[in-house]
């Protein structure tokens, strides 16, 4: 894992950097493939009243970043903090990852076939070349589908789709 840690406004001293690096380190408990974390630690100032921003943003294979911030008067405190909420997501997704029900792989010999009422079944479109709308309406009155998707002139994607009441609709 890579660690990127930011000062903005602020130095950056020896003991501030390993806390955040042992703050670090304790998101690497859940297995999970994180690829780098980047700590931003800003100082603010409002009114008179000093005050700390710690930002994580931790980087993970095959999910999205899940980015932490928090605010606090003691920079101590809003990496304690930051760390606690970014252990509750990292812990959350662990968890969605590892408590599914596997199912039984089918012993030597056997085909395992499911079948769902509801299965969705992906398939491309045909044409990817932009249509004039007459032009899919004509498609669609010759073939038997109930529906169809197109790229119109305007590189918009459109659904042309026949009516109860043998009209046609379009999106």
């Amino acid at each position: 894992m890579n660690l990127s840690i930011v000062g903005k406004q602020i130095e950056l001293t020896d003991a501030l950097k390993n806390y955040v690096q042992g703050a670090a380190d304790s998101l690497k408990k859940y297995n999970l493939d994180i690829i780098s974390t980047r700590c931003v630690i800003s100082a603010d100032e409002k009114n008179g009243k000093k005050g700390f921003g710690v930002e994580f943003a931790i980087n993970l294979a095959h999910m999205n970043t899940v980015v932490i911030k928090q605010k606090d008067k003691d920079v101590y405190a809003a990496i304690d903090l930051a760390s606690e909420r970014a252990k509750k997501v990292l812990r959350r997704h662990h968890d969605k990852l590892t408590s599914f029900k596997q199912k039984e792989a089918p012993k030597a010999g056997e085909v395992a076939i499911e079948f769902a009422e509801d299965e969705i079944v992906p398939m491309r479109l045909e044409s990817y070349k932009p249509l004039e709308i007459d032009e899919a309406l004509e498609e669609l009155k010759e073939g038997d589908k109930q529906f169809m998707i197109f790229h119109d002139k305007e590189d918009k994607m459109r659904v042309l789709y026949k009516r109860a009441d043998a009209k046609f609709g379009l999106y």
